[in-house]
């Protein structure tokens, strides 16, 4: 039994249309759901992804439009890593972004820039087998285009800690002084990987990371919450995401962990073709949907003004 890498990546922001600007716009990743935070659904929860809102490319955003600019710290993932094929696809989103006003710097094989919320990202040069998992746009070509996550990197002081958990309990690989882990199933991986924290207080808010989650199989997902139960890290019940189903809980560091189910996806109650366009409620906050549409932010259908920028033969 093996978790088969990161399924999605969750994060904080306090402006969803700038958001979907960026990330849809900017990154072309494909707005795949655009839902409501289910434990308070007076806010979005928008999710990103490649065409078919695959895990292991899911990068998903809660907006609380008040909330101030966090910063990573101990106990945080500060850092998300992206797979791209080539130098030249570096070369390419190097001058993408400093086209959109955002600062990239080059160093070795990756590309380091942040999201205007201050978000860290990573583009690295992969040379991982799993299959790609892109999203299409008419900017963008298949060479250069995103091809899902690489790994995270979190803050923590002391990851010694932690590796029980890891390795025994979660059966990811590595640890070694690099404070690398691999994450691999049979079907793909990625890695997780620890870095000395700054000396600064941590702040969850806009721009950081709240959670990451690795993906099981279905059937799985009882016996994965009794292994973290029997290590002590006192996972949560169960809980029906409606596209997913999912358990939480902290590892060692205090990052918060989440194991989420390969399945039902996206498409449960949208046709594919039309991801991401409407406000999408799993069926227990249905009778919220004319209070939410009346109060939340209307934002753009980014793949529409994606296309009307492409050229015209």
């Amino acid at each position: 039994m093996k978790l088969e890498g990161i399924h999605h990546i969750t994060a904080i922001t306090a402006d969803a249309p700038g958001n979907v600007e960026f990330y849809a716009g900017v990154l072309g990743l494909r707005l795949v759901k655009k839902s409501v935070n289910q434990d308070d659904p007076s806010v979005y929860h928008l999710f990103y992804g490649d065409e078919e809102g695959s895990p292991g490319a899911d990068l998903t955003f809660f907006e609380y439009p008040a909330i101030a600019r966090g910063r990573a710290g101990a106990g945080m993932v500060h850092r998300i890593v992206w797979r791209v094929a080539s130098g030249e696809a570096l070369d390419f989103w190097q001058e993408r972004l400093l086209a959109a006003g955002t600062p990239a710097r080059r160093a070795n094989d990756s590309l380091l820039f942040a999201d205007p919320e201050g978000l860290e990202h990573e583009l690295l040069i992969s040379s991982s087998a799993d299959p790609p998992l892109r999203a299409r746009t008419p900017q963008i070509d298949g060479e250069n285009a995103l091809m899902g996550f690489e790994g995270v990197r979190a803050y923590d002081g002391d990851p010694a800690r932690s590796a029980g958990l890891l390795r025994d309990t979660l059966g990811f690989s590595g640890g070694d002084a690099s404070g690398r882990w691999e994450v691999r199933g049979a079907e793909r991986g990625s890695f997780y990987a620890y870095d000395a924290p700054p000396g600064t207080e941590a702040i969850q808010g806009a721009g950081s990371v709240h959670h990451v989650a690795f993906a099981c199989r279905p059937e799985e997902q009882a016996e994965w919450r009794a292994r973290v139960a029997a290590a002590g890290a006192r996972p949560t019940e169960v809980i029906d995401r409606f596209y997913f189903r999912s358990i939480y809980f902290r590892e060692p560091s205090g990052v918060l962990f989440e194991i989420a189910t390969i399945g039902p996806g996206f498409a449960v109650d949208e046709d594919e073709a039309h991801l991401g366009e409407h406000l999408s409620l799993p069926p227990r906050l249905e009778p919220l949907r004319d209070r939410l549409e009346s109060t939340l932010t209307p934002l753009p259908n980014p793949r529409l003004a994606l296309e009307s920028q492409s050229p015209r033969g």
